[in-house]
């Protein structure tokens, strides 16, 4: 947000310096951005006098010209048509700089004359788009003069950063009201009386689309002559950037950056009948006055006559009906369009005009009657004409509410002791009504919701340097850990992932809502909660479910960079549904392609990745996050997004610890991802606590005695899942067999239809003593009927 001094000083009668002011700014939270001086940028320019113009030697369109700058004379080589002998230009010496042309001026020769600098253009500095001449000055101009006293330039130029929540400081009046209250100065009245009309208006507003236009006023304005603007204000818009254009476009633009009141102009001779505020179908078009064309989609809110599509609420406007210097007969729009629907249609379409800016923010509905007045003296004090009666359709929108007011709490939330009778003054100052111990924020602050908020508009403006500084240190030690055990399991499972050599992502919690669906967000039916009602972004507009669809998206566009085989991982929340214990913390996953680039040896690590990988990744985030890994089950009861034959669960009993496989290959196909993809999903919230057990440790027990290995291969049916034979294996001795480990299965010669091999290998670790032959057989058989009774399974033969 730009603005001059001196326009600032138009609503804030202040005595103070610049510096001042410009720290009053940062204190007030409207950080300020930079301070441009043109006197500074435009030092090396000023007046000076041509005292001979001569025709250049070797070239036909040059003259030779020698220029007084009441410092010393110099020889300028000059192209300009109008460059004589008498007149008086703006001079810019070698080694300034041309804002028009982007250039530093350097001494040198052209076509054999020396040339010093240069007589400039109105468009070299950046004036106007004129450049068929240089500048040509009154002959009465003193030689020296600065270029920015001559022009009206020598006004410091403010810019401050806004946050989205102060819409009222898009408007210099807003800013000069914070700067009063904070005690630079008062805020000047502001003239809001009517002008008074002629007749009813011969063009009428129907509002279809209340919700995104409850109020619509205007009127028509005829006979006017739309001529250039005046010097001053286009002196100000050019300072802050703005272009000027013609008197009734530069109003709207005045009172828009002046008021923070957008408004827009209607040629009124060609709109075709009554203005019509409707939702948009899909499909219509209109060429705006950006110079670009726009295709809407359904439901945005439409300005529209009879002939069709005439532009966008608190958008952009149409070429059909804009005002142009033949412009007789104007209709003035001052409209209140809703914030929410306005951001919409603006990032679907991608448009960032200084409407929208302003109506995202949130206008003032109150202050729509008086915009209509403002704008129309300004359009009869620059255009003439005569203004009909003021239309209106719709009311104001309502925005009163009251906020408990507690003095107290100032002090509980800042620390600071501010006497009630100041905390009352400075929200009075601010426009805010207050009546005992209720407080109502003025219409032009739909930010303040609560009492805290109270609490910062007195701190802002009394100053959060004059905070009293306190030592954050404790008198008493803290004897329990800070960190959290859900923080705690984050990191030991980050910490895991990266030692296996995958690479952390932080990705966002949105996406796109037709992703999420294969994703989880449609299987208890909760899509329509989980989606956002003003989403940064129209493919950013749902709560992620998984944060699979993310890390999926990263790895292509790794791809894309010509990083084709990728590790990536994530730790942090999903969301289930909108409910408070919707959220879940996760830790997710995926590797992508290969596990390692090709290599001459042909070695196992540069093959697909697959679905084990994805549960040993999981198991290795389980393990570092505390989980009872070695009790875990694994169970076919993967999410509908992992292949169905290739994926699977790790489960303690029916609580699921985390879901692993590759991604389903519809997926795959619908997303065009033709590399392997295997992922997993960590729910950190559902790893059981450890149970206490004191502080020591128990001693690292060593075993004395050689483990003893035995290998079995048991024919079971092919529907029977290994992990339950593995488990039945382990259960026939807790005391002695340590590990099952599987390294064989097998089907077809010499194994029947239906049936498989299945061959593990039973690590047995004697604690007291050596075991003998006999209770090694005895094991073994223990080990054959506990399978059997578990599985149905036979030793083969």
């Amino acid at each position: 947000m730009k603005f001059t001094l001196s326009w600032l000083k138009e609503h804030l009668d202040t005595d103070a310096s610049l510096q001042e002011i410009t720290d009053k700014l940062t204190a007030l939270g409207l950080e300020l951005e930079g301070v441009e001086d043109p006197r500074e940028k435009f030092a090396p320019f000023k007046v000076a006098y041509v005292e001979k113009a001569e025709q250049h030697p070797d070239a036909d369109r040059l003259r030779v010209c020698i220029v007084d700058t009441g410092e010393e004379k110099v020889q300028v080589v000059c192209g300009a048509p109008n460059a004589r002998t008498g007149m008086k230009g703006v001079f810019a010496p070698a080694g300034s700089y041309v804002p028009g042309t982007d250039l530093f001026l350097k001494k040198g020769k052209i076509r054999g004359e020396e040339s010093n600098g240069m007589l400039v253009s109105e468009r070299e500095m950046g004036l106007s788009d004129e450049h068929d001449g240089i500048i040509d000055l009154p002959e009465d101009t003193p030689v020296g003069t600065p270029f920015t006293e001559i022009f009206g330039m020598d006004d410091p130029v403010i810019d401050i950063a806004l946050t989205p929540d102060r819409g009222d400081c898009a408007g210099i009046r807003g800013i000069a009201r914070d700067l009063a209250a904070a005690g630079l100065g008062t805020l000047k009245p502001l003239d809001t009386s009517a002008v008074k009309g002629n007749g009813a208006s011969p063009v009428n507003v129907h509002i279809e689309a209340k919700d995104h236009c409850p109020l619509f006023m205007g009127r028509l304005i005829k006979n006017i002559e739309n001529k250039q603007s005046p010097t001053w204000m286009q002196n100000r818009l050019k300072a802050v950037g703005l272009r000027p254009i013609s008197a009734l476009v530069d109003i709207t633009n005045y009172v828009s950056l002046d008021l923070c009141r957008p408004l827009h102009v209607y040629d009124a001779d060609l709109l075709k009948g009554d203005i019509t505020v409707r939702l948009s179908k899909d499909g219509e078009e209109f060429d705006a006055l950006n110079d670009k064309s726009y295709t809407t989609k359904d439901g945005m809110c439409a300005i529209t006559d009879e002939s069709g599509l005439l532009g966008l609420g608190g958008i952009v406007g149409g070429v059909s009906t804009g005002c142009t210097e033949s412009t007789k007969n104007v209709f003035l729009e001052c409209a209140y369009f809703n914030p929410d629907s306005t951001a919409r249609t603006g990032r679907d379409l991608q448009v960032d005009s200084d409407a929208r800016y302003r109506f995202d923010r949130g206008v003032d509905p109150e202050f729509v009657a008086t915009g209509v007045e403002v704008a129309t003296r300004l359009i009869m004090e620059l255009c003439g004409g005569e203004p009909s009666d003021v239309v209106k359709t719709g009311d104001v929108p309502e925005w009163k509410h009251k906020i408990d007011f507690d003095p107290a709490y100032t002090k509980k939330l800042s620390g600071m002791d501010v006497p009630e009778d100041q905390q009352r003054k400075i929200l009075e100052d601010l426009g805010f009504t207050l009546n005992g111990n209720k407080a109502m924020p003025p219409s032009w602050r739909s930010d303040v919701h609560g009492k805290a908020d109270l609490v910062e508009e007195v701190i802002r403006v009394i100053g959060y340097d004059n905070i009293e500084v306190v030592s954050v240190r404790s008198e008493h030690a803290i004897s329990d850990s800070a960190e959290t055990v859900g923080i705690t399991r984050a990191r030991m499972a980050r910490n895991a992932l990266a030692a296996r050599g995958m690479s952390e992502c932080v990705t966002w919690s949105f996406l796109q809502k037709d992703l999420a669906k294969q994703f989880g967000s449609n299987d208890n039916g909760n899509e329509d909660n989980l989606t956002l009602s003003n989403p940064i972004s129209s493919d950013l507009d749902q709560m992620r479910p998984s944060i699979l669809p993310n890390l999926i998206q990263a790895a292509m566009k790794n791809a894309d960079h010509g990083n084709g085989n990728t590790a990536l991982f994530e730790v942090g929340p999903d969301f289930q549904s909108a409910k408070v214990d919707g959220q879940r913390s996760v830790a997710a996953g995926l590797r992508f392609g290969a596990l390692a680039n090709r290599h001459w040896s042909g070695a196992e690590s540069s093959r697909d990745t697959d679905v084990f990988d994805a549960k040993a990744d999981a198991i290795a985030a389980l393990e570092a996050a505390g989980a009872p890994t070695g009790n875990l089950q694994v169970a076919r009861s993967a999410p509908d997004h992992y292949h169905p034959g290739r994926s699977g669960a790790l489960t303690l009993g029916k609580n699921v610890l985390a879901t692993f496989g590759e991604i389903h290959p519809a997926i795959l196909e619908e997303m065009d991802l033709k590399s392997p993809l295997a992922g997993f999903e960590v729910f950190l919230d559902n790893i059981p606590g450890a149970k206490k057990k004191g502080t020591n440790k128990a001693l690292l027990n060593i075993p004395q005695f050689q483990p003893v290995e035995r290998d079995f291969a048991f024919i079971v049916d092919e529907n029977v899942e290994v992990e339950s034979l593995v488990r039945a294996a382990k259960g026939a001795d807790k005391n002695l067999i340590v590990r099952v480990d599987v390294f064989d299965i097998y089907q077809g010669k010499g194994v029947e239809d239906g049936k498989k091999s299945v061959a593990v290998n039973v690590v047995l670790q004697p604690v007291k003593q050596t075991l003998t032959d006999s209770e090694i057989e005895g094991l073994s058989k223990k080990v054959i009927d506990a399978v059997a009774a578990k599985t149905g399974a036979t030793l083969r033969g």
